[in-house]
């Protein structure tokens, strides 16, 4: 007891000094810095931020105190935060060479998350992690899985169709075992999957950590990091159980692939294929830790997607009506869309982009920082400061997208029908040098997922026992990645030819 009081004031005497010498400390720059609501000493905005739904907050800003760029401080960390996609492009598009780095995250270090993509700084590591997912994941390695998107989305129709319960049991289902297959050639499905266990118990506890909101407190106190686990509660407690996990799951998946090898029972994978192709002095170790993040980064997001389609689908019957309609006119009545008949299907394209526009399942996107000092709008942004595109704002700016709130598809379509822009453009997966390098996986599984889901299944509300609708609200979750709250709806078979087709191709009858 006596050695726990003394480190109590022991760590309130530092952190008092600490504070002392950063009130004492004042910056001076050449120029202003972009404006921001005032904040109190050290603490700077933490008090202010709704640090659940911070996205929120920052809108706010914009519309009632400053404008589409905001300085912020937390904890004595400058952070940048952007809510126009036209400064998001000037700045980190054009000026890629600064805007390419990623802040530090302490937690990311002490969680054992150090081989991150994500979150990797700019530099060698970084492009050689790019260069094998551009090798793996680029447009044209994708078409070699289109029959891979194509069986797990026939077993996701019929997964739905069975739903009782939450829908993002049977999405999550979909994704971690495509993904899986495709990463690893691991066919297992299901929730039961040790892998997909434990790979969804370190998604969980990482996207507590991860948030630069969240992991400042370390940036501001360095000495915290020193401390054991126990004298953390909280998601940070369980820093010690991650440090279990990584390595568990970058290296057993992987070894198991190199085993199928040895004796010729792979599956076609990513990994199977660097390692055919790989000589003597091929880094394993790198290519462990983009495997993971191919299989990790994917899940959330793509479930979240897929979840947030869904539930569209309910609200906005005419939308999902026009797909239907453009599936049939395009498609024959017994069979199932294919890729060869995506381009005569921009509608689709159309709602997949207002999927991601309407609800962005990482409304603050991944935060970069700066490398050197940079001047924008008269303002000056220093180097290390954090930058924050604010895919919320984005998705609610009014001058582009008018009745932002409303579900419209339309927006991506020009006046004879067309796509405007391509879906990898999206601001939902990031900018220049840190765009989703799996952007293009993404689309192909989320459009083979929505095709043959509206292909065979009509969605509709839920109804009561006197037979009246029961309205849906779209409720979501907080974090870093958000989804929709589970909501009641029903399924049923709107073609019973494709549903047919389906059940002999994947030998249900």
């Amino acid at each position: 007891m006596f050695s726990v009081q003394i480190l109590s004031l022991a760590t309130s005497c530092i952190i008092s000094l600490i504070v002392a010498l950063r009130l004492s400390r004042r910056r001076v720059y050449p120029l202003p810095l972009p404006p921001g609501p005032r904040g109190l000493p050290f603490l700077g905005n933490a008090l202010q931020l709704d640090t659940k739904r911070p996205w929120l907050t920052y809108l706010a800003w914009e519309r009632y105190m400053v404008g589409k760029i905001i300085h912020s401080r937390i904890h004595g960390i400058d952070m940048i935060i952007i809510n126009s996609e036209s400064i998001a492009r000037e700045l980190l598009d054009k000026r890629s060479a600064i805007y390419s780095d990623r802040p530090v995250i302490p937690t990311s270090e002490m969680a054992g998350l150090g081989f991150n993509t994500v979150l990797l700084p700019y530099g060698d590591t970084l492009r050689q992690h790019r260069k094998i997912f551009h090798q793996v994941l680029r447009a044209e390695a994708s078409v070699s899985y289109h029959e891979m998107y194509s069986r797990h989305a026939n077993e996701l129709v019929f997964d739905l169709l069975k739903a009782t319960g939450d829908l993002q049991i049977p999405i999550q289902a979909y994704t971690s075992s495509l993904i899986m297959s495709v990463t690893y050639g691991h066919t297992s499905r299901g929730t039961q999957d040790p892998i997909l266990t434990r790979t969804q118990e370190l998604l969980d506890i990482a996207k507590q950590l991860l948030s630069p909101e969240r992991a400042a407190i370390f940036t501001a106190f360095p000495f915290l990091k020193k401390l054991p686990v126990w004298c953390f509660r909280g998601a940070y407690a369980l820093m010690g159980r991650t440090r279990e996990l990584c390595p568990q799951l970058l290296n057993e998946p992987f070894d198991e692939v190199k085993a199928q090898m040895a004796n010729g029972t792979a599956s076609k994978s990513l990994v199977a294929d660097f390692l055919s192709q790989a000589d003597e002095d091929a880094d394993e170790d790198t290519m462990k830790a983009v495997a993971l993040m191919g299989y990790i980064g994917g899940i959330d997001t793509s479930t979240s997607t897929l979840h947030i389609f869904l539930m569209a689908m309910v609200l906005y019957p005419d939308v999902q009506a026009r797909i239907r309609a453009e599936i049939n006119q395009v498609v024959t009545h017994d069979k199932m869309p294919s890729v060869d008949d995506r381009p005569s299907l921009p509608y689709l394209d159309a709602v997949l982009c207002e999927v991601l526009r309407w609800y962005p399942p990482i409304p603050l996107g991944m935060a970069h920082a700066t490398t050197n000092d940079d001047i924008y709008g008269g303002y000056f942004i220093p180097k290390g400061t954090v930058v924050m595109v604010n895919q919320w704002a984005l998705s609610r700016d009014e001058d582009i997208f008018p009745d932002a709130s409303r579900f419209d598809p339309t927006r991506h379509l020009t006046a004879d029908g067309q796509l405007k822009d391509h879906f990898v453009n999206h601001f939902a997966f990031g900018h220049a040098r840190r765009v989703c390098p799996g952007r293009w996986f993404v689309q192909n599984s989320l459009w083979h997922a929505m095709a043959a889901i509206l292909a065979v299944l009509g969605i509709d509300h839920a109804r009561d026992s006197n037979g009246n609708k029961i309205e849906v609200k779209p409720e979501f979750t907080t974090g870093m990645v958000i989804r929709p709250q589970p909501f009641q709806y029903s399924f049923e078979v709107v073609n019973s030819a494709r549903e047919g087709q389906l059940r002999a191709m994947m030998n249900l009858i």
